[in-house]
């Protein structure tokens, strides 16, 4: 059961659901639209160790790339 982000094109709201095969189609928790937008999800792989996890740059805040804003080209 994969969890999906959204970004509601009403009103701005960012937010997860958990989808399952089930589920009705997602809609805001704000404002009940179902005007949303999918956005593109970064994941982690957790390895044990530690060495490097400093070394790595932060997500860019709009579509998760480590590379920054603009890295993604969809900005």
């Amino acid at each position: 059961m994969p969890i999906y982000e959204y970004a509601c094109s009403a009103c701005g709201k960012e937010f997860e659901k958990l989808v399952r095969h089930s589920s009705p189609a997602a809609e805001c928790p704000d404002c009940q639209s179902s005007d949303l937008r999918k956005k593109l999800s970064a994941f982690a792989a957790l390895t044990g160790s530690t060495a490097g996890a400093n070394d790595l740059p932060g997500p860019c805040g709009s579509c998760g790339h480590p590379d920054g804003p603009g890295a993604c080209r969809f900005q």
